[in-house]
């Protein structure tokens, strides 16, 4: 009924309504209009902040679009308008900085920036994203903090990977799944708080320099399938709270700090572990026999640790393994028996890495080598112990791309069929005793990038076609037998950078097609028996960096075209025959830094710029004809020339020289008669050949430049000798003099071995050896000498503790971290090569170990050395060599040669430890408080790990900032790992068993890699 109460009070509720609807609807779509162009003016204010758009990805950010369809932007269907819920601009070359202004995109779910040059901060407002589900800024150049982003809520992906972030692990939110940050600057540990996200499926943190360990709570994260923690400063023991992640597919935590076993359960508890890397730590013992249970395992790299044993067979069982690298460890096989690992290993068909490089392999390696996978790729063999001709069974392996078999002691010739593997792209034969003739078949090699050779028995000519191998890089055939020209068509390889020749005795000329190689960086031909001219075509070499002349029988001028090689460093022609002026265009090479034109027979001024104004740089010695140069040198001013009135007038300096002349030669000759008469009433051993020329000095030279042997000029002495300091030759350096004391028995003996041991090693942290004096002074008395480069910051010992009244004062030479570890890592160089060439040191100590105006550390003092078999003169000689070389010096002589046992490189690996432990903890091996069995390696040992700190030099402390820490709190401190890791090399050097100790090649890359780490924490 119309007009009815009851009708009327309901049209009035309903028409309520729909004005309410019609009022939320218009509030809604004002609202979100208004969100719609907050979203826009977001992504205009990012556009603002990108200053570099190669590819004018964001050309269509304008208002002729709307933003939904602007490149890199999606937006969602489920709002109305629509909101941007997508950001991707991968790999599109922005550079700029990120803007706060995404952080009003209160809708974006994905964020996708990796692959740019995006600089600055993450901006803090992306922590408030709460629907944010994915950021990726991998692989930027981002600086500063990670922000907290525990309130993004919703966020499961976070890749942050290969930027400039720094700080501490960041605040998250609880239900991440992927958490990325490799390649960063990040410091301090892994918090326990990370362990409470336990839905994380992959957290990767390497190349940063996080410490401590893992969290033990690291337990509860059951579904975690992927840790990479490679390349940090992690410490103490395997982490056993990875032992409870069972779904663990992907492992890694090398190069770190990490120690003791490997947990011999460690396969039992990943059984799905797929990949294992725990390289370059410090794990000891032996490889898990559980690893067999993890069936789907196909990468395994445990190398650069000091795992002991052998290989065990049932390693083949891991059929599915397609990389296995257990280099530098201390695994041995001797018999048939321990090689079966190597028959086992052909069950897994898909290897195609394998590398035993640097353990203590012996004898022949078996035929079975022949029987591995045909997909093998790399197969490293070299720094081991093996023996008998080359391995036939690589013959079979024709999928091979590199192969490494130096540093062992094969013989025999290297096979023609060498040159049917077709894929070899490198081939590492060096320091092996191979003889015979270079195979004419590795012309074949059309992939060849690398062949190194040097260090055999190798003779007959370079072959020419060797020409042929396009795509090569580097070449070195050093140190062999080989004879004839080098062939010109080594020259023409479009690729070659480095050409490695010394030590041969190649004769004739330098091509002249030698500057056709242009990508060439590295030329090598000293100690050969090379003549005629330096071909002017050279400087056609235009990237060439160092090039060694020396040690040859080169003349004629030196072109004036070397001066266009602008990149040049390393210059190095001395002991030739070479004639004329210095040219000028030398000095204006503005990158070169070490020239040596010694002992020539130049004339004329030298210049004064560039290098030259370097003194310390330059050695011109031996050129009687060099005048002017800067005064440092010490050269005669240059002759002004003055117009004669007559051409028949002789100049003034003839008449003065004429007579002079005759007194000269009158002199000489009552010197030679009088050397002749002395001669014949002494009994003399002659001066070894060093088969290359050194100037030759006399006694009466080496009293003057000495001051008649004045006590004042003593800078060492020792056992045999005595060091003088000197001004030896015309170029006004300084020398030192090693004169030996024939009156004490055995002096002789350590005269001739030094020689020998000097004559055929070149290294930097040698020290170098310019002449050798063997006379008689004019008593008739036998006289021998050696002279060698000077030392201006003089020997170690005397560094460490000179001015030290006692081992606690404080007045000494300051000598920081940084130069400590350099020091013992350029020592351990130097034995490591030793031991590679068969020379064992015998008297390594710090009065041995000379240092340079740069602090570079050089080994010197090799009286009591003992030398391979074929580099003395005589069987008789080698052993009184040894008899000599077990004595040593107290406190650094190894004890299983204080005992008598035969001298062996463990003897010098023991004495490097000792000297190791002296430079960081700063007491001799001798001091008063080493008494009753306690020892500095001893010492060392019963602190290490948690005391050791106190017991370090307290120089270093201060340095660090140490003092005031207690031992736990220090170790989180910048530089104090480096300390504990040092250390703890040094007390591997000095384990009492000689099998136990780790070789010297294994500790100089340890050091490196210590050294390394910590000046890149300093930058």
């Amino acid at each position: 009924m119309p007009g009815h109460p009851c009708m009327m009070v309901t049209t009035a509720r309903q028409f309520v309504m729909v004005l309410m609807v019609a009022y939320s609807v218009q509030t809604m779509i004002c609202s979100s209009l208004h969100g719609n162009e907050t979203d826009r003016l977001s992504l205009l204010e990012f556009k603002k902040g990108v200053m570099l758009d190669p590819q004018q990805a964001l050309m269509s950010w304008n208002d002729s679009t709307h933003f939904c369809h602007w490149e890199g932007v999606s937006c969602g269907t489920t709002t109305i308008p629509p909101r941007v819920i997508s950001l991707n601009l991968t790999k599109r070359g922005l550079a700029g900085q990120i803007s706060p202004s995404l952080g009003n995109l209160t809708f974006l779910q994905s964020l996708f920036l990796p692959n740019n040059s995006f600089s600055g901060e993450i901006p803090p407002s992306l922590g408030h994203m709460h629907n944010l589900q994915t950021i990726y800024l991998n692989f930027n150049r981002l600086q500063g903090r990670i922000p907290n982003l525990s309130n993004c809520t919703s966020l499961m992906m976070l890749r942050l990977v290969g930027n400039n972030l720094a700080g501490k692990f960041p605040n998250l939110p609880s239900h991440l799944q992927e958490l990325r940050l490799s390649g960063n600057d990040l410091i301090g540990t892994i918090p326990s708080s990370l362990a409470n996200i336990t839905t994380l499926r992959g957290i990767t943190f390497t190349f940063n320099h996080i410490e401590g360990n893992i969290p033990n709570d690291f337990s509860k994260l059951h579904k975690l399938q992927v840790l990479l923690g490679a390349v940090n400063k992690l410490t103490g023991t395997f982490p056993h709270a990875i032992l409870n992640l069972s779904a663990l597919n992907v492992l890694t935590l090398a190069f770190n700090y990490l120690g003791g076993e490997v947990p011999t359960y460690l396969g039992n508890h990943l059984p799905n572990l797929q990949l294992l890397g725990l390289a370059d730590n410090f794990f000891h013992g032996h490889i898990p026999y559980s690893l067999i249970n993890c069936s789907e395992l196909h990468y395994v790299d445990m190398s650069s640790n000091n795992l002991t044993g052998v290989v065990h067979s049932t390693i083949g069982k891991l059929n599915k393994l397609s990389y296995l690298n257990l280099e530098f460890n201390h695994f041995h096989a001797r018999n048939k028996q321990e090689w079966e690992f190597m028959s086992s290993l052909t069950n897994c068909t898909e290897l195609q890495s394998f590398s035993m490089k640097g353990n203590h392999l012996q004898g022949n390696v078996p035929n079975s080598l022949g029987n591995l996978s045909d997909q093998l790729q790399n197969l490293l063999l070299g720094t081991n112990k093996l023996s008998g001709g080359f391995p036939s069974g690589i013959a079979n392996l024709r999928g091979l791309f590199k192969l490494g078999l130096e540093e062992n002691q094969f013989t025999g010739v290297l096979p023609e069929w060498l040159g049917t593997l077709h894929n070899l792209q490198g081939i590492e034969l060096a320091n092996n005793s191979f003889t015979g003739v270079i195979p004419s078949s590795l012309a074949n090699l059309s992939q060849l990038i690398e062949l190194f050779l040097e260090s055999n028995h190798l003779y007959g000519n370079i072959p020419p076609s060797l020409g042929n191998l396009k795509v090569l890089e580097k070449l070195s055939i050093s140190n062999n037998n080989l004879h004839g020209s080098i062939p010109k068509e080594i020259f023409n390889i479009p690729t070659i950078s480095r050409i490695g020749l010394y030590s041969n005795k190649l004769d004739g000329a330098l091509p002249i097609e030698i500057g056709h190689a242009k990508q060439l960086l590295y030329l090598l031909i000293s100690s050969n028996n090379l003549s005629g001219v330096i071909p002017e075509t050279l400087d056609g070499c235009e990237s060439l960096e160092v090039i060694e002349f020396d040690q040859n029988s080169l003349s004629g001028r030196i072109p004036t075209s070397l001066g266009n090689i602008s990149n040049l460093e390393v210059l190095t022609v001395s002991h030739n025959h070479l004639s004329g002026s210095i040219p000028k265009s030398i000095a204006a090479l503005k990158y070169l830094q070490q020239l040596d034109m010694s002992f020539n027979r130049l004339d004329g001024e030298v210049p004064e710029e560039g290098v030259f104004k370097n003194t310390t740089a330059i050695r011109i010695g031996g050129n009687h004809g060099l005048c002017g140069g800067v005064l440092e040198l010490h050269l005669p001013a240059c002759p002004v020339t003055i117009s004669s009135p007559s051409k028949h007038t002789w100049p003034l300096c003839f008449k003065v020289m004429i007579p002079l002349a005759s007194m000269v030669l009158l002199a000489g000759f009552v010197s030679m008669l009088l050397f002749w008469r002395k001669k014949q009433r002494r009994e003399s051993m002659s001066l070894p050949s060093f088969g290359r020329k050194f100037p030759k000095v006399s006694y009466d030279d080496i009293a003057k430049a000495t001051e008649g042997f004045s006590l004042s000029n003593v800078i060492g002495s020792g056992r045999y000798s005595s060091v003088y300091k000197a001004k030896l030759f015309r170029d006004g350096n300084v020398a030192a003099v090693k004169v030996f004391a024939l009156e004490t028995r055995g002096a002789q003996k350590s005269f001739i071995t030094e020689c020998n041991a000097l004559r055929n090693v070149r290294h930097r942290n040698l020290v170098h050896i310019l002449t050798a004096c063997s006379s008689i002074d004019p008593r008739g008395i036998d006289f021998k000498a050696l002279v060698y480069e000077f030392m201006p910051q003089g020997d170690l010992h005397k560094f460490l503790h000179s001015a030290r009244g006692d081992e606690s004062s404080s007045d000494s030479n300051c000598i920081s971290l940084a130069q400590r570890l350099s020091i013992v890592a350029d020592v351990s160089d130097a034995v490591a090569y030793l031991h590679q060439e068969g020379i064992v040191h015998c008297d390594l100590k710090p009065s041995n170990i000379l240092l340079d105006d740069d602090m570079v550390a050089h080994v010197g003092d090799f009286g009591l050395a003992r030398l391979p078999i074929h580099t003395t003169t005589s069987s008789s000689e080698s052993t009184s060599t040894s008899s000599v070389a077990i004595k040593g010096t107290i406190g650094y002589v190894a004890p299983e040669c204080a005992g008598g046992s035969q001298v062996s490189t463990a003897a010098d690996v023991y004495s490097f430890g000792v000297v190791l432990l002296e430079v960081f903890i700063r007491r001799r091996p001798t001091d008063a408080m080493f008494k009753d069995g306690l020892s500095i390696e001893k010492f060392a040992e019963i602190n290490f790990p948690h005391k050791v700190l106190q017991i370090l030099d307290p120089e270093l402390l201060q340095e660090l900032n140490l003092c005031r820490e207690t031992p736990m709190d220090a170790v989180e401190k910048n530089g104090a790992q480096s300390l504990i890791s040092v250390i703890s090399i040094g007390l591997c050097c000095t384990r009492s068993s000689p099998s136990e100790r780790i070789s010297m090649q294994e500790v100089a890359a340890k050091l490196h890699g210590i050294r390394d780490a910590y000046l890149f924490t300093q930058d």
